[in-house]
């Protein structure tokens, strides 16, 4: 699987959970088409068959983007 870009990652993400909201909302034709066309988007960004372990995956590529941008604290010398 080629990682995806974090920023592109979570605007599946968001695009997902908006999807979601909308069709548990109010569910109609358009809403159902959305939610599928974000599932299997999330899905072939993340190399997973199901939404679940498309979130899943998507929540472990996002911890380690968290890891990366952490960088240690470095102690600061004063010069005198």
């Amino acid at each position: 699987m080629i990682l995806p870009a974090e920023k592109e990652l979570r605007a599946v993400l968001a695009r997902f959970a908006q999807a979601r909201i909308d069709h548990d909302v109010r569910p109609s034709g358009c809403t159902s088409r959305l939610l599928e066309d974000a599932t299997y988007t999330l899905c072939a960004m993340t190399g997973a068959r199901t939404v679940e372990q498309a979130l899943s995956t998507a929540d472990r590529l996002l911890e380690q983007f968290a890891e990366r941008t952490v960088t240690p604290m470095k102690a600061e010398v004063l010069a005198a």
